[in-house]
């Protein structure tokens, strides 16, 4: 079992670093808020610094996996479309972070192990082959989920007033990950004590 203390496990982030994740994390779930509030007050271009910012936050306290090449890669695509609309470059950071993940996801089915595989052994250690089918299958899951939750922030960003793309990309969008999050943490309850049997 793991300790506890900090002193024998020197690899465990401080409490300023955890501290700084969880502001940095803050920040980026309030973006579509921020949006809405910044779109009155202030000029589009210090919105867009928002997501470099985030990123550049992420990078700073050593975080270098695959989500921050998606939100690298939607940076880039970010500050791109600025030069040709601004407002629909403020509103389209959702929709290209939803479908990185996505291609991300369904990436790692082509080079493997599947992401849902790789997340669990960060957390858990290795997982067992039987647990593959199942792991692969969480992930075709959460490939189809972004590939909706894309497609319906674009509608929001393309159909849909200011309000309703913060509502959906603000509040709604987080309820579904959170449920489905949930929803197959209990499933994966049920599932294991079969296996284990």
């Amino acid at each position: 079992m793991r300790c506890l203390s900090a002193q024998a496990d020197p690899d465990r982030p401080s409490s300023p670093s955890r501290l700084a994740g969880v502001i940095v994390g803050l920040a980026g779930l309030s973006y579509p808020f921020l949006v809405l509030l910044g779109l009155h007050f202030l000029p589009h271009w210090m919105l867009l610094l928002v997501p470099v910012l985030l990123l550049a936050a992420r990078m700073a306290l050593g975080r270098r996996g695959p989500a921050e090449a998606v939100l690298g890669l939607a940076a880039l695509v970010v500050l791109t479309l600025d030069l040709f609309n601004p407002e629909l470059a403020v509103r389209v950071w959702p929709v290209v972070v939803s479908l990185g993940l996505a291609i991300l996801f369904g990436a790692s089915f082509r080079w493997g192990p599947v992401m849902v595989e790789r997340i669990a052994e960060a957390a858990e250690g290795p997982m067992p082959a039987v647990a593959r089918p199942y792991l692969r299958r969480v992930t075709a899951v959460w490939v189809c989920f972004f590939v909706v939750n894309g497609a319906i922030a674009a509608w929001t960003v393309w159909f849909g007033t200011l309000e309703q793309w913060a509502l959906y990309n603000g509040l709604i969008s987080y309820i579904l990950v959170g449920s489905l999050m949930l929803g197959e943490m209990l499933l994966r309850r049920m599932v294991r004590p079969k296996h284990a049997a």
